[in-house]
């Protein structure tokens, strides 16, 4: 499974982005699995809001940081992922370059020494464009996207924003440089100087040393995939992958927590990671969790339209139907669902030889902002699991790719009631019209994928990515509405609770933590609790205070604000409300 594919531009080169389709099939159990759901907690409401900012939507689709002023996103948003740095090919570390990536899908190097420092800290922006008014002069240290997210920040201080390394292009060499302990080291140093520390090369006479400090609170990775051939063509890739991609997330955990220890600050380690349990299946799922703020799961791109012929079917359908007329995944007999992919990294899925364990209230569910389609397709069942004659047209703001396009080009489609079905076995909508289907979220897909966030004790939503909205980003408030609403009650298609129960229950470290863990795991609660945490119960605002145990519906105050527990936990230092939003949110 792959997000919107990009290439990213430059000054010289283009000043639009294209993105091309993914083309790779996703696995999930079907409805016979064994590995089924545990029984749900109780219903809740609320969860971590994640959205990802592309460094090319600025070009074409004139998506910029102010935009997330302009059309209140930010302040809705707990997480602000920037997309997407990339790997040296010759160092194997994090660099810069301004160099375009190709669009060609066939072609192994695609992404080799491709990136956009322009937009990164080059561009200059004017006062219409920037985020506080004030144009760009001619004497500063970076122009572009990175000052413009410095004043973003200014004013939207809650604001966490990541940089995003890897995506599917960029993803070629994610092995090599998590081959050793001495390239891990290298390749994370690399990343905490350039995006951390702010040390940018200087191009075009911006960057230098400690001009981009202060800009990103963290580091979200995007490897597209560890152990797996489904990625980009030419990826490199080995078995030696499942355990490296766990210690190359010690490393990042490790040097993280070494430079918050010199500056007084927390940052954050997330993660991108496939849906699918072919790909899931190479990924130590019982040992990763540890080590991770986040696992933005990326339950999207299921169907498309690299099955030209169809059968038409979901992208992202929440559960799977029995008369599902795709093809298992082999080795088991899965089918695609956001459930099978939640089931696998939590339960676990013993076809796949999942082992499940990683933590449900660390995990999100992904919502993609575009759409796939085909055409040609038969009016029978109003194109549902029907023949097509070819992938749907394209639009020129997501690049002119046949099979995909971004919400806001389909305006008048996807929101037109008599085109809109909702399939209640997968809780999925789709839209057609006269031969055309598309397959996305509206506002009933998304409430029914928030209610199973709620129901299952998940952490919240990822959404890719903003430039694909309206003026009105119309799916993003459907997301962070219903991802705040109450969730009345829990249900599902028939469950069958797994009679041993997962090696890592989600509140519980790893018992075997990989051979080089961090010296202290920061987002994982101790294995020996305070001795008698004073408890608070819901219903009465009181003082936050670390080593307090706080039950769902608690309210504490903190610098001013009143916050309400959104999942019972035992408080640590650093876990203050604005810093886990998981856990708390405001009243």
């Amino acid at each position: 499974m792959s997000r919107l594919r990009m290439l990213a531009a430059t000054a010289t080169v283009a000043a639009t982005a294209l993105i091309t389709a993914a083309g790779v099939s996703l696995a999930s159990p079907d409805a016979t699995t064994a590995t089924a759901a545990v029984a749900a907690p109780q219903a809740t409401s609320g969860g971590v809001k994640t959205a990802y900012f592309t460094q090319w939507g600025i070009y074409a689709n004139a998506f910029y940081p102010k935009n997330l002023i302009t059309t209140g996103a930010g302040a809705k948003l707990d997480f602000l992922n920037y997309a997407f740095a990339n790997i040296d090919p010759v160092n194997h570390t994090c660099f810069m370059a301004n160099k375009a990536a190709s669009q060609d899908e066939n072609n192994p190097n695609a992404g080799d020494g491709a990136g956009d420092a322009f937009a990164d800290y080059g561009k200059s922006y004017g006062a219409d464009i920037s985020v506080d008014g004030v144009g760009d002069v001619w004497n500063q240290p970076i122009q572009g996207n990175f000052n413009q997210l410095k004043k973003l920040k200014a004013k939207l201080p809650n604001l966490k924003i990541l940089i995003s390394i890897g995506g599917w292009t960029y993803s070629k060499y994610f092995s090599d440089a998590a081959s050793t302990d001495a390239k891990r080291k290298a390749f994370v140093s690399s990343c905490v100087n350039m995006f951390l520390k702010g040390d940018l090369p200087v191009i075009d006479g911006f960057g230098g040393p400690g001009t981009a400090a202060g800009i990103f609170d963290g580091v979200d990775l995007d490897w597209e995939y560890p152990g797996s051939p489904n990625g980009h063509v030419g990826n490199h890739y080995s078995a030696a992958d499942k355990q490296n991609f766990t210690l190359l997330l010690a490393e990042f955990r490790a040097q993280l927590d070494a430079y918050g220890s010199q500056t007084g600050k927390r940052y954050y380690l997330t993660a991108a990671t496939p849906a699918g349990q072919d790909k899931i299946a190479t990924i130590e799922t019982d040992k990763i969790g540890q080590y991770l703020d986040y696992n933005n799961v990326m339950t999207y791109d299921m169907h498309g339209g690299w099955e030209a012929t169809g059968p038409t079917n979901f992208q992202d359908p929440l559960y799977t139907a029995p008369n599902d007329p795709s093809n298992p995944i082999p080795p088991g007999q899965g089918k695609y669902s956001v459930d099978s992919a939640v089931k696998a990294w939590t339960t676990g899925d013993p076809a796949y030889g999942i082992p499940g364990g990683f933590p449900a209230n660390k995990l999100t569910i992904g919502y993609p902002f575009y759409y796939r389609g085909w055409k040609g397709v038969p009016a029978t069942d109003n194109g549902k699991y029907q023949t097509a004659t070819g992938p749907a047209d394209g639009h020129a703001l997501s690049g002119n790719v046949p099979g995909v396009s971004f919400y806001k080009e389909l305006t008048g489609f996807v929101d037109n009631p008599s085109a809109t079905h909702f399939d209640d076995a997968t809780k999925s909508s789709w839209f057609y019209s006269n031969g055309t289907f598309w397959s996305g979220d509206n506002a009933q897909s998304i409430k029914a994928k928030a209610d199973y966030q709620h129901c299952n004790g998940l952490a919240g939503a990822m959404m890719y990515s903003l430039e694909a909205l309206d003026p009105g980003v119309t799916l993003f408030n459907n997301v962070v509405d219903s991802v705040n609403a109450d969730t009345a009650g829990c249900s599902g298609p028939p469950t069958t609770p797994p009679t041993t129960p997962p090696t890592t229950p989600p509140t519980t470290p790893p018992t075997t933590p990989p051979t080089t863990p961090p010296t202290t795991p920061p987002t994982t609660p101790p294995t020996t609790p305070p001795t008698t945490p004073p408890t608070t119960p819901p219903g009465t605002a009181t003082p936050w205070a670390p080593n307090t145990t706080y039950a769902t519906g608690a309210l504490v105050s903190y610098d001013g604000v009143t916050y309400k527990c959104i999942q019972g936990h035992t408080s640590l230092v650093g876990w203050e409300p604005p810093n886990v939003p998981a856990l708390w949110g405001r009243v």
